[in-house]
């Protein structure tokens, strides 16, 4: 009897096992609804800006530079010090040139003869004069141009002395010793003593002894890409971020464009310059790299929504509205301003409108 029935209950089994695996199929092959995140538009601040990139730099850094070539005997000054206009610098142990050296000796014994000459004329009328032989007028003009030629006698000296030892007896002039012709911090020496350096004239720039600058009146120096140059205005406002000195940030205002472009990298750029407003307590070093966001418009309380919730079709802009739960209807929107991220809602929307993401939650 159990041998009878033992093929009849394996064909059950097989024919369960069947039916199960059947509706596990049918189960599986049933679409599961797609469940769709709403969201609300939001009120938030709206600052679109563009970045340039640059450096914080002294609005005016001066370079020192000698009167006289020679070699430098004695640095007066380091960087990081402060200095006062006609401060000393340097000074100088001359090294003259002997070719102009031998010229302005020249020009000292032709002024010599000239004063010779000039104060025996001037003697002779005088004696003429005394003698009742000359007139006043003659006898004065004698010795005024006397007086002239002496003067030119000590000039010709003076420069000669000068160009030779750097300083002058007759004169108050002292051209070996550098000083600075601004009031300022010293943000580099580039030379030592004993350095050979060359005075500023015609056809050289001269050799810089120190460059001096004011580190109260510190501007922004930074380029902007061609793209973005149309829209800024001087008197913009700008927040410059310093690497530096990690979250700290300045203000700042546009003050300069530069009415012609750069190429570099193979895009044209344009310098901008901002003046800084300086924080107390905050140093600022010269060329501490810097970035700015240049705001180009701002909208403070807007109703806004995530630019990625936004459909785009056929240059007009649509979102997908929660008419009853996951039920949704396309209505058209108009929008304003963009940050990359938040865009304003100008209408088409209000604050309880739900709004369907992309993506389905998972």
């Amino acid at each position: 009897m159990i041998r009878r029935a033992m093929p009849v209950l394996m064909s059950l089994g097989v024919l369960v096992a069947f039916a199960l695996t059947l509706v596990f199929l049918y189960e599986k092959s049933v679409a599961q609804p797609m469940v769709y995140r709403t969201v609300l538009p939001f009120v938030t601040d709206i600052v679109q800006k563009t970045v340039a990139s640059g450096a914080l730099v002294p609005r005016r850094e001066v370079t020192i530079k000698p009167r006289v070539s020679g070699v430098i005997e004695k640095l007066l000054i380091e960087p990081g010090q402060l200095v006062k206009q006609g401060a000393p610098v340097a000074k100088i142990r001359v090294m003259p040139n002997m070719m102009l050296v031998d010229s302005a000796e020249m020009r000292v014994k032709a002024a010599q003869i000239s004063v010779d000459s000039a104060r025996r004329e001037a003697e002779r009328f005088g004696s003429l004069y005394k003698q009742g032989l000359s007139s006043q007028t003659e006898f004065n003009q004698y010795q005024l141009a006397s007086q002239l030629r002496q003067a030119e006698l000590d000039a010709a000296q003076s420069n000669r002395d000068l160009m030779v030892q750097g300083s002058s007896k007759k004169s108050t002039r002292v051209a070996n010793v550098v000083v600075s012709s601004v009031d300022g911090t010293v943000l580099d020496v580039p030379v030592k003593a004993g350095t050979s350096v060359i005075e500023a004239n015609t056809f050289n720039d001269g050799t810089t002894i120190a460059s001096v600058a004011d580190m109260s009146d510190m501007i922004f120096q930074g380029r902007v890409d061609e793209s973005e140059v149309g829209k800024l205005h001087e008197g913009m406002a700008l927040a410059i971020a310093v690497s530096a000195l990690g979250s700290e940030q300045f203000e700042g205002k546009l003050e300069y464009i530069a009415p012609k472009g750069i190429e570099k990298d193979g895009t044209i750029q344009f310098e901008v310059k901002a003046a800084l407003t300086l924080k107390p307590g905050v140093q600022i070093r010269a060329n501490y790299s810097a970035n700015a966001d240049i705001i180009l418009a701002r909208r403070e309380q807007a109703l806004a929504i995530n630019e990625s919730w936004v459909i785009f079709d056929q240059g007009r802009t649509y979102v997908d509205i929660e008419t009853t739960p996951q039920h949704f209807e396309r209505r058209a929107i108009k929008l304003g301003l963009s940050d990359g991220i938040n865009v304003e809602v100008l209408s088409g929307l209000d604050a309880r409108s739900r709004i369907k993401q992309v993506a389905p939650e998972p």
